[in-house]
């Protein structure tokens, strides 16, 4: 079987105290799972490994389950491979490039996202805040920052992402991981 690179992104862990999960062993539980090349990024749940082919699914519930009974309380995962990661980047709406990384932001979804769920949405009255949907993925540009972002907190209510899992990056993790899953 071929080996492939992915990019675990954890959810709302080491926030305020809460769901501490430190990276050392967060490292030591996925090389415990049989994967490779293990190394993180920041403390706020990055981590990349190489793993005999398999679905992204599958490779999320095992180390999902591995951290329920490592830390004794459940983690949002979502894996990513590098083609795909490469795939957001590349498909950025707004001029990356000529922005400041705490601009723009990336919500992966754990599954497709229908335009529809964001038509109430009312976009002109947060301008100059955007955003955008890609493929399982939005990308939101907020000038100020996205602690000043009033689009952010409308775009995380529940009844929008009802049924997914949803994580965020801003644009240098996003970057960041897509270098670090290149083969």
């Amino acid at each position: 079987m071929a080996i492939k690179t992915y990019a675990a992104l954890l959810r709302g862990i080491n926030v305020s105290g809460h769901k501490r999960v430190p990276m050392a062993e967060l490292r030591t539980l996925v090389e415990g799972l049989g994967h490779g090349g293990v190394r993180t990024h920041l403390q706020s749940g990055n981590a990349v490994f190489t793993a005999e082919r398999t679905d992204e699914e599958t490779l999320a519930a095992g180390l999902r389950a591995a951290i329920e009974e490592h830390f004794g309380f459940t983690v949002d995962v979502l894996v990513r491979d590098h083609a795909y990661l490469k795939a957001v980047v590349d498909a950025c709406p707004f001029p990356a490039a000529d922005l400041e990384p705490k601009q723009l932001h990336v919500t992966y979804f754990s599954g497709p996202v229908d335009p529809s769920r964001f038509s109430s949405v009312d976009e002109p009255a947060y301008l100059p805040e955007e955003f955008r949907l890609g493929d399982r993925v939005l990308y939101l540009y907020a000038p100020d920052g996205l602690g000043r972002s009033k689009l952010a907190d409308v775009l995380a209510r529940p009844r929008l992402t009802k049924g997914l899992v949803a994580t965020s990056r801003n644009w240098n993790t996003v970057t960041r991981l897509e270098e670090m899953t290149r083969a």
